[in-house]
């Protein structure tokens, strides 16, 4: 079986792939008589032609380490975006594109007061929680056409914690 070992979540890191939606660093403004610093415009939405976003709850099963890759996916008419809705890590999964079909898998740990961005046709993995309650809020493409391919792996990765 092929082995993956996490890496932490970083901005550049995860670049090629989407947005690291956090509250890091000094705000850009600070609102609100004062008492809010705004972190703004952090994630390139779009969501295509004929289509809106939409603000969907999510309730996944958390998994547990080693962890099994067999299957990817990707939404070519709209980016996703994963906001946990508890202070708790989760894994981020995500390939290059490599002519229309996903290369070797990257594996991400976020730190547990990060959001994400998938940009529009990133190939990821299944949303993947570590811990209960495994509540997202997920804004994504609400339209009327296809949005999902998915890409089976011929032999599975395993995906470990880096030491």
């Amino acid at each position: 079986m092929l082995q993956i070992l996490t890496e932490p979540l970083t901005t550049d890191a995860f670049a090629p792939f989407g947005d690291v939606l956090s509250a890091s660093g000094a705000p850009d403004r600070i609102i609100n008589q004062g008492f809010c610093g705004r972190y703004h415009d952090r994630a390139r939405l779009d969501f295509g032609p004929e289509a809106r976003a939409g603000l969907s709850i999510f309730k996944a099963v958390p998994r547990a380490f080693p962890y099994t890759l067999d299957m990817v996916e990707r939404h070519p008419d709209g980016s996703q975006a994963f906001i946990p809705m508890s202070a708790d890590p989760f894994l981020v999964i995500v390939a290059p594109d490599e002519g229309g079909h996903p290369g070797r898998p990257r594996a991400f740990v976020t730190d547990g007061a990060q959001a994400i961005n998938l940009h529009r046709g990133t190939w990821h993995g299944v949303l993947t929680p570590l811990h209960e309650p495994g509540l997202f809020a997920v804004v994504d493409r609400i339209g009327t056409t296809p949005n999902l391919e998915e890409h089976w792996f011929p032999e599975p990765y395993t995906i470990h914690p880096a030491p």
